[in-house]
């Protein structure tokens, strides 16, 4: 499990990549709320991508570890996500508007992916013909 926590590491850097797209680019044409939910389809992408890559190179040993995988991954997204929010001053209320599905936040769809994407994609490699 060590490498898979090293490896979530890159997912780091793709999700701020992805935000600085958003905030340099595409969000003054479309605003805030379209913004985010573009970001947050697009970093699904990415993560799709990344994570394929990491299943194929480091294919876990069994489809239980692809699930412990997500599991980490969604651990350590949660904490790093929060932990930077509340550095940066930002109350728990702040922190959970980008889950309000109600307000039309999408953001839950980025732990959901990161939690469920390093099993769909071992189930995928390992898929009969």
């Amino acid at each position: 499990m060590p490498k898979y926590f090293l490896l979530w590491f890159p997912m780091i850097l793709i999700a701020v990549l992805n935000g600085a797209a958003r905030d340099l680019w595409y969000k003054q044409y479309v605003g805030e709320l379209l913004g985010h939910q573009i970001s947050t389809i697009t970093l699904i992408l990415l993560f799709s991508i990344y994570v394929w890559f990491v299943i194929k190179r480091f294919t876990p040993a069994s489809s239980k570890i692809s699930i412990y995988i997500g599991i980490l991954w969604l651990v350590l997204t949660l904490i790093f996500e929060f932990g930077i929010g509340f550095y940066q001053g930002h109350s728990m209320e702040h922190l959970l508007n980008d889950y309000n599905i109600l307000k039309g936040r999408i953001w839950v769809l980025i732990p959901i992916w990161v939690l469920i994407a390093p099993s769909i994609f071992y189930k995928f490699k390992f898929k009969s013909p």
